[in-house]
């Protein structure tokens, strides 16, 4: 069973809740659609402000969306829309060419590698494994 609070918990024994005074009175307001011309000029402020903002916005966004696009001397990634299928995968053979040089490459240099490993260890008897 919970522990019980002695303070407030009985019925009856509650506060007076705190109420405001009387609200001030509705006609001291002026009417929601009047507008002064200080807010006026305040608001031409903000939405200038606003329009300009979004314009050197929107001018980042294209100057990054030039930068990421490939010119036409930019090499690879370009995307062919009208280029014939033989076009695009010699295009792609040029890459796949590439690839298995540098794993070739890469396999020759670590049998290299085990080579002069071999040459050390079993014919000049340099290391004892």
């Amino acid at each position: 069973m919970a522990k019980r609070s002695r303070l407030a918990g009985r019925p009856g024994q509650r506060r007076p809740l705190q109420r405001p005074a009387a609200r001030p009175d509705a006609g001291s307001r002026r009417p929601a659609a009047s507008i002064t011309s200080e807010e006026l000029a305040r608001a031409a402020e903000l939405e200038a402000a606003i329009l300009a903002e979004e314009k050197a916005a929107t001018e980042a966004r294209a100057t990054r969306e030039r930068s990421r696009r490939p010119g036409a001397d930019a090499p690879g990634g370009v995307v062919y829309t009208s280029v014939p299928l033989a076009t695009r995968a010699a295009d792609e053979y040029r890459y796949v060419q590439r690839d298995v040089r540098r794993i070739i490459l890469v396999g020759g240099f670590l049998l290299g590698i085990l080579a002069v490993l071999e040459v050390l260890v079993n014919g000049l008897h340099l290391f004892t494994l």
